[in-house]
C-alpha cells in the first residue's frame, strides 16, 4: 500500500495475476481498515481470476452499469446525503453478490419493504425493476439468466372478484370518449395525447424523445433504450403524419412541449405539469377515465379486436425483446406499419387545425369554463368517484 501525502488516505497499488496494475482508493487514514480493505480486494482479483465476473460483481455495481446504459432509476431507492445510506431495494442490497441471491431471499425484501400491498403493486415496485437489472447483468455475462418467480395477480381456475376501484390509465377506452376527452384539451396536451392514442408509446418514451427519432417519411420511430433497456421500433400511423412532419421540421430539440413551449422535465420516470391540466380536461368534459397510460392500453386492446397477430401486436407496444426485433430498431417494417394503421380514426379529430399546425399553435390554451358547466362539471366527478369507490 501507498499513502498519499495531499490526503494522508492509504492507496491500494499493485498489479493482478494478468500483470496489469491496480491502483484503488481507500478513502481511510486507518492503516488497519486499509489493510482490510487490501485482503478484501485481493480474494475478489482471485475469485475474478478462478471463477469470472460472476463470482466477484455485486448487486450495486450491476445497478450502477445499468443506469450508466439508460436503465431507469424509479423504484431502486433513494441515496439520503446526509446519512450516507439508501433506502428501499439499494438498502437490501447494496454488496450484495449477484450469485448469492435467492428467490426466498427476495420474497424476504418484498414482504418487508410491501408487507400488504396488493401483487400488482408488489410486481411494479419491486419486481419490475429488480429483474430490469438482473437482465441486464446477464447480458454482460455478470449473472446466469434466471426464471424469477413474481407474485401471481390472479389465482388460477377461481372467479374471484377483488373489490377495488379501478386505477384511471390502467385500462382502455374507445376512440370517441379519447375524443371527447381530447377535445378539452390545450393544443399542447391535445399533441401530446393524440400521439400517444396512435402509436402505444409510453409516455415517458414520448416526454424525452428528440425530434430525430422521428423518421416521418418511412412511417418509423426508433426508441434508443426502452424500459427493459433494449431499442425498439414503432410504427407511425397516417393520421400523424400532418403533426409528425410539422413537429419535425419545425422544432428542433423534444418532440413535445408544455403549452410555453417548453420541454416538459420529467420526474422518476413520469412527466410533470400535466396534472392540473387533465384534471381541468375531465371538469370540461366530463370525460374522467383517460390519463397519459390509458393510450396504450387503448391501443393494445384495439389492436386484438382488429386481429393484429399477437406477435405483431407485443412488437409495436415493445413488449418483445429478442434478437430478431433488436436488429430493425431502425429499419421500418411494413408490417407492423400496416398494423398500426387499422387504428380507427375520427374525422372531426383530423381535420383539427392543430393536427397540422401543431409548432404554431403550442400556446393556445382550452377554452374557459362557464360556472354552469364547472357546477355541472363537479357534480359529474363526485358521482364517478362514488361509483368508483362503490
Amino acid at each position: 500500500m501507498w499513502r498519499r501525502q495531499d490526503h494522508h488516505s492509504w492507496i491500494i497499488r499493485g498489479t493482478d495475476l494478468q500483470g496489469n496494475e491496480v491502483r484503488e482508493p481507500t478513502k481511510t487514514t486507518n492503516k488497519a481498515a486499509a489493510e482490510a480493505l487490501r485482503v478484501k480486494l485481493e480474494k475478489e482479483l482471485l475469485d475474478e481470476q478462478v471463477h469470472g465476473k460472476k463470482a466477484v460483481v455485486t448487486w450495486d455495481q450491476a445497478v450502477e452499469s445499468y443506469l450508466e446504459n439508460g436503465g431507469s432509476p424509479r423504484f431502486l431507492g433513494t441515496f439520503d446525503e446526509e446519512t450516507g445510506k439508501w433506502s428501499g431495494l439499494m438498502a437490501e442490497l447494496i454488496g450484495v453478490p449477484l450469485r448469492s441471491i435467492t428467490q426466498k431471499q427476495m420474497n424476504d425484501i418484498g414482504n418487508k419493504l410491501y408487507a400488504g400491498v396488493l401483487p400488482e403493486t408488489l410486481n411494479r415496485q419491486l419486481w419490475t425493476p429488480f429483474i430490469a437489472v438482473w437482465r441486464h447483468a446477464a447480458s454482460q455475462e455478470w449473472a446466469e439468466p434466471k426464471m424469477w418467480i413474481r407474485p401471481k395477480t390472479k389465482v388460477k381456475g377461481t372467479k374471484v372478484v377483488r373489490l377495488k376501484p379501478k386505477r384511471v390509465g390502467s385500462y382502455p377506452v374507445e376512440y370517441e370518449t379519447a375524443w371527447r376527452f381530447i377535445k378539452g384539451c390545450g393544443v399542447a396536451n391535445q399533441t401530446i395525447f393524440t400521439i400517444l392514442f396512435y402509436t402505444g408509446l409510453r409516455p415517458i418514451e414520448l416526454f424525452v424523445m428528440e425530434t430525430t427519432q422521428v423518421n416521418v417519411p418511412d412511417r418509423w420511430i426508433t426508441i434508443p433504450k426502452s424500459k427493459i433497456g433494449e431499442g425498439r421500433g414503432v410504427p407511425i400511423h397516417e393520421a400523424l403524419v400532418p403533426m409528425l412532419t410539422d413537429m419535425v421540421e419545425n422544432r428542433p430539440g423534444k418532440l413535445v412541449r408544455t403549452w410555453e413551449n417548453e420541454p416538459f422535465t420529467v420526474y422518476d420516470d413520469n412527466g410533470g405539469q400535466m396534472k392540473k391540466a387533465i384534471a381541468a380536461a375531465r371538469l370540461r368534459t366530463h370525460v374522467f377515465d383517460v390519463a397519459p397510460y390509458t393510450a396504450r392500453h387503448t391501443v393494445s386492446t384495439e389492436l386484438v379486436v382488429r386481429n393484429v397477430h399477437p406477435y405483431k401486436k407485443d412488437q409495436i407496444l415493445g413488449h418483445v425483446a429478442d434478437d430478431m426485433s433488436r436488429h430493425y430498431t431502425n429499419i421500418p417494417q411494413p408490417p407492423l406499419i400496416e398494423a398500426i394503421n387499422t387504428l380507427p380514426t375520427i374525422r372531426e379529430w383530423l381535420d383539427q387545425d392543430w393536427m397540422k399546425n401543431p409548432v404554431k399553435l403550442v400556446g393556445r390554451r382550452a377554452q374557459t369554463l362557464k360556472k354552469a358547466e364547472r357546477e355541472a362539471g363537479a357534480l359529474a366527478f363526485i358521482g364517478w368517484q362514488t361509483k368508483r369507490v362503490a
